[in-house]
């Protein structure tokens, strides 16, 4: 059995989505800092009859991010499935004209330190197992920037070169990298953004393996 590792583990679409590879017969990590939300998001997996387990780390403080997944692999079986998703903080959303260099600190190490950090850690046994996927879930503005939102638009727009960049480099290996734009909220009564039906779309793209850039919906104009 491999595993389905889920950084930013939440009760939204992280709970959904983690649900969706462990009916698939994957192992679960779920890697939050809070270590009681991850206690309740275990038991409730495994009501469900997933085997998952918590693992505390926090995306800013990358040796957390290495132990935590490095134990998941030990613990769990080689991680096939990496998704990166955590929710950005609100302090991260600044006006660009009231942003300074150092606001950007943070979100540059949320969305791109805690990228590459995760996929150092896992990308070893993803080739010792010859295969393997990346998944990265960002918002709208990774793609179109928004004014009011300086920190993550910047940064999601680097994790997106990096992702892609990612996605060019590893093909020829088996090992896919994919990114879910979701411009919207995520509400439970939403066509395209529901937690379940965005974790059907996300189990997609590991299955189906084509492309590097994918919508949950059209982004509004």
């Amino acid at each position: 059995m491999t595993t389905f590792a889920l950084v930013g583990a939440g009760p939204g679409l992280g709970l959904a989505t983690a649900r969706r590879f462990g009916i698939a017969s994957h192992s679960v990590a779920l890697i939050s800092r809070n270590v009681e939300h991850l206690d309740a998001l275990t038991a409730e997996l495994s009501r469900d009859g997933v085997p998952a387990r918590g693992f505390a780390a926090d995306v800013l403080d990358p040796a957390s991010l290495t132990t935590a997944l490095d134990a998941a692999s030990e613990t769990l079986g080689p991680i096939e499935i990496l998704q990166y998703s955590p929710v950005p903080r609100a302090d991260f959303m600044k006006p660009v004209l009231d942003t300074r260099a150092d606001d950007l600190d943070a979100p540059l190490g949320f969305s791109v330190k805690g990228p590459v950090t995760c996929v150092n850690a896992v990308l070893p046994g993803m080739r010792a197992l010859g295969r393997g996927t990346l998944l990265f879930v960002n918002g709208g503005s990774a793609v179109r920037p928004h004014p009011e939102r300086a920190g993550t638009s910047i940064a999601f727009a680097a994790e997106s070169a990096y992702a892609r960049m990612l996605h060019d480099a590893l093909a020829e290996e088996g090992i896919h990298a994919a990114q879910l734009i979701i411009p919207g909220a995520i509400r439970p009564d939403a066509e395209h953004s529901s937690p379940e039906v965005l974790a059907e779309r996300l189990y997609s793209l590991h299955t189906e393996r084509a492309g590097f850039r994918h919508y949950a919906e059209p982004m509004p104009d």
